[in-house]
């Protein structure tokens, strides 16, 4: 099969041969020193590289200089935000025979639960009382329970539900891919970002990972995020479940699918998230035999920076405390919190016999803003970008001219000022105050240094929701 980063067929944008070629060729050069410092210095023009010379600062760039670089990216672009959400699964019921996960179709010993709207509504009013304002929708395949109808109309919940002070402000989807015509209900419905994660893009492991279900279809399922594009969704989130295959040639197949996107769409993945394998109900993640430890998964973090600047990076709580500090360092730009991995897990904690994966890092939303305020990070609710049509091609335009600054950075402050306000303890309120006030002059234009000033005294007095 020939590559072609334009084609909509899905063996010829992620290419078997070009992947092996990629490989052979990154092999052929990982002791070729002046090669190696030349894509360094392409990368430190933050114009992104290809999936070729990513490959090759993967396997051979200095560890030092790869970490260093990817800390500057991060840090012009992203300053020291990050952002922060909560999954909220729907329903653990699935017609497909994925091997990896609990919810496969023959899996008798997991307890199948749906949420009705009534139980979603009180999921979100726990959700909002950590303080969350964004949440990403899972829900297993079945054309039966789950049907996009009753996603749209979840989603339509979700959406209503006001507590107190608190409010949903953008929900994220990830369900199996689906029709052209269907996403363009997602869009209509108002979601935020789409994410579909790929598991695995080599074509004859996946075929043995997904046996049996709609999610057999490798092409369908690779395809996906053309549809979407094409039924008007210009978010997107891609991602590869790592330890199911290789990683070097995950890596690589990643890359050229957001290449691919960005030749035929104008605009890449707004994410790109990297979870590994974890242990399940029936799921022991030893006897997969590519699993990754946390130095190569920093380095693959790292490279993902360093090659599309501009892309954020999901770590979720899979990963360990440890891991994803050391993952912020070099890239990430977004986590979740206080997560539940379970259907009904927030309102009645977690039900472990519907989870999908063990949880990592099991801190408290408000245990991990403490942390990220102590390590200098400034824990963002924001959700304005979508609320104000900075989507797509728009975030990207905003994103690469720099001036996502007087946007992203202000936005971050106001929102953890509502935070503060209505659920931070004592000490952390103080903290955050403290991290407000040092962060407020490194707001770019005066203007919106002033105006975000005087956002800040209102919600102080009691006023919530304000965006620029």
């Amino acid at each position: 099969m020939k590559y072609n980063v334009k084609s909509l067929k899905a063996e010829e944008f992620i290419c078997h041969d070009e992947i092996i070629a990629t490989l052979a060729w990154a092999d052929e050069n990982k002791d070729n020193y002046r090669l190696i410092s030349q894509i360094m210095h392409k990368a430190a023009q933050k114009k992104g590289l290809d999936h070729r010379e990513a490959s090759l600062l993967l396997m051979a760039a200095p560890k030092d200089e790869l970490f260093a670089l990817a800390r500057r990216i991060k840090a012009e672009f992203y300053g020291s935000r990050i952002v922060l959400f909560a999954p909220l699964y729907l329903s653990n019921y699935c017609v497909n025979g994925c091997v990896y996960c609990p919810y496969h179709m023959s899996n008798e010993n997991i307890a199948r639960k749906k949420l009705t709207q009534e139980e979603i509504k009180r999921e979100v009013i726990a959700l909002q009382n950590m303080g969350h304002k964004r949440l990403a929708i899972e829900a297993g395949e079945d054309p039966v329970n789950n049907p996009i109808e009753y996603i749209l109309e979840s989603i339509d919940t979700i959406y209503g539900v006001k507590h107190k002070n608190g409010a949903i402000r953008r929900v994220n989807v990830n369900i199996a891919a689906t029709t052209e015509q269907e996403y363009g209900m997602l869009r209509d419905a108002k979601i935020g970002t789409y994410i579909l994660f790929q598991e695995t893009y080599h074509k004859e492991s996946y075929a043995s990972l997904h046996p049996t279900g709609p999610k057999s279809d490798y092409a369908w399922h690779t395809e996906a995020m053309d549809r979407a594009m094409r039924a008007g969704i210009d978010d997107v989130g891609v991602g590869v479940l790592f330890g199911l295959e290789k990683y070097r040639y995950e890596f690589a197949a990643l890359l050229m699918h957001a290449e691919h996107l960005e030749a035929v769409f104008g605009v890449g993945p707004h994410t790109v998230s990297v979870p590994r394998i974890r242990a399940a109900d029936g799921i022991d993640p030893n006897s997969f035999s590519n699993g990754i430890d946390d130095e190569t998964f920093a380095r693959i973090v790292a490279c993902i920076r360093v090659s599309a600047p501009y892309t954020g990076i999901i770590v979720s709580t899979r990963e360990s405390a440890k891991c994803r500090e050391m993952a912020l360092d070099v890239g990430v730009s977004q986590i979740s919190g206080g997560s539940r991995t379970s259907v009904g897990g927030y309102e009645h904690e977690e039900e472990t016999n519907t989870k999908q994966f063990d949880i990592s890092d099991n801190r408290s939303l408000g245990e991990v803003v403490e942390w990220l305020i102590e390590t200098g990070h400034i824990p963002s609710f924001c959700t304005a970008c979508y609320r104000e049509g900075r989507t797509g091609d728009r975030f990207m335009a905003l994103c690469k001219s720099g001036q996502i600054q007087n946007c992203c950075h202000p936005n971050a402050l106001m929102t953890l000022q509502e935070y503060l306000m209505d659920y931070a303890p004592e000490k952390t309120k103080e903290a955050g105050q403290t991290l407000i006030k040092a962060e407020l002059p490194n707001i770019p234009n005066e203007k919106a240094r002033a105006l975000v000033s005087g956002h800040l005294a209102k919600i102080i007095a009691g006023e919530r929701d304000f965006r620029v």
